[in-house]
């Protein structure tokens, strides 16, 4: 049974993904980057994560080509800069907001980020419309900030609030299925 598209889609659209940017810089010294959700972690030891880019994208042959890449992971706050490395102009246009430096590959890194990666391709397998590039983790900056991270679901940007932050269990909406205990609604 072939599965729709847009049902595809839809059904993709429920997974609430974490937003980062995933940059990198051409052998011609120009950076590249797009927006991503698809990022996530793959072991521990050795460190090491993936992110799934569409291999009709720039940045794609971008990051395969130069063997290096950097996954910023975005707060609230950057909303705009994941607007921006999602549309058009791409190249070094994404890149005048926003403070940006290097880690150890030479990768972009954006200073606001709340983590970010710096990675070597270990990796790289196509799927489908996508190439999944395994990364392996050679630094790692971290903010510490209460900055709250930049999430997207349903074809729009939100927000994470811990159960600690709501004021009112009330206030949740918490269905009604067979076996939950009542006590935890």
């Amino acid at each position: 049974m072939a599965i729709e598209l847009d049902t595809f889609k839809a059904g993709m659209r429920c997974l609430a993904g974490h937003v980062c940017l995933v940059t990198t810089m051409r052998g011609d010294g120009e950076r590249s980057g797009l927006t991503a959700t698809a990022v996530c972690s793959v072991s521990a030891v050795p460190p090491t994560l993936l992110c799934c880019v569409n291999r009709e994208n720039s940045t794609h042959a971008a990051v395969r080509n130069a063997g290096f890449f950097a996954v910023n992971v975005l707060g609230s706050e950057d909303r705009q800069l994941a607007d921006r490395f999602a549309t058009s102009p791409g190249g070094e246009a994404r890149f005048v907001a926003g403070l940006w430096s290097k880690n150890e590959t030479g990768a972009p890194v954006l200073d606001s980020a709340l983590a970010s990666f710096d990675c070597r391709v270990a990796q790289a397998v196509d799927v489908g419309t996508h190439g999944i590039l395994f990364g392996d983790i050679v630094s790692i900056r971290v903010r510490r900030s209460e900055a709250k991270p930049l999430l997207y679901a349903h074809g729009q940007y939100g927000g994470f609030t811990s159960f600690d932050e709501i004021r009112s269990v009330d206030s949740l909406w918490i269905p009604s299925w067979g076996g939950v205990d009542p006590d935890l609604r």
